[in-house]
């Protein structure tokens, strides 16, 4: 095998040079697939397939993680449960066990909120308490994280438990910044001090999903139709795609 090209006729590498030379050559030939070989197929673009998170081809990825996420905290969505945005969650996941539905936006116009107020200030909020918050990409969209950890903790009752969800490795969700915010994205490890500053560390359960081809596949706004199933099950905490938490009150 060839490491370097054919030098032309009365050039000469010093040895040091052409010892280092054969060094770097043969590495890329050390690893698989070899330095130069990979090939993009449809990745091999600057810009995204998608720019919707996949809604215009089908299920987002991340709300397959999610939804995997509330189906295995179902029996917490009970009692008076409050979700952002809509109660499709709420109706779909808590069933008969649900007591009493609420709706939160944080601006006026919304026809399915039955709540406006604003979880960083408290503005709206105040008095109110839930047996169980679904927060599902919600949270990066308040700029104090701080402040909203602390009104989701005063919103819950006695016993009550909140369902967050969080971006990990995601695009920026155009529609909301333009709106009210899009700014931030954690890991693991900053999810769970940043709600751990106001909630018992024995009550914070941390829950990473994605890997680095579903990463990989939801940057590029691919669906989770364009997948084969058995990618999503593989989880590798290096590579958190959904950052979800189980975080409870206590009595």
């Amino acid at each position: 095998m060839m490491f370097l090209r054919k030098l032309p006729a009365g050039i000469r590498l010093p040895l040091g040079r052409l010892r280092e030379a054969l060094r770097r050559r043969a590495a890329r030939w050390r690893v698989r697939p070899p330095v130069g070989w990979v090939r993009f197929g449809s990745f091999g673009r600057v810009h995204p397939i998608s720019r919707a998170f996949g809604f215009d081809r089908g299920t987002p990825i991340d709300r397959y993680y999610i939804e995997r996420f509330l189906d295995q905290h179902a029996s917490d969505i009970r009692g008076r449960v409050l979700e952002v945005g809509d109660d499709t969650y709420t109706r779909r996941f808590g069933g008969e066990r649900v007591t009493q539905r609420e709706v939160l936006h944080v601006v006026p116009g919304n026809p399915q909120a039955t709540l406006v107020g604003n979880l960083e200030t408290g503005e709206g909020l105040a008095g109110r308490t839930y047996d169980c918050l679904i927060l599902t990409q919600t949270l990066h969209c308040v700029y104090d994280l701080r402040a909203a950890v602390r009104t989701v903790r005063g919103l819950l009752a006695p016993g009550g438990v909140a369902l967050v969800t969080l971006p990990g490795i995601s695009q920026i969700s155009r529609y909301d910044a333009d709106r009210w915010g899009d700014y931030w994205r954690l890991t693991p490890l900053a999810a769970h001090r940043l709600f751990g500053d106001v909630f018992d560390h024995g009550r914070i359960e941390v829950r990473v999903y994605g890997n680095v081809q579903t990463a990989a596949a939801y940057l590029y706004g691919l669906a989770l139709e364009d997948l084969d199933r058995r990618a999503l099950e593989h989880n590798d905490a290096d590579y958190p795609l959904i950052i979800c938490l189980r975080v409870s009150r206590g009595k």
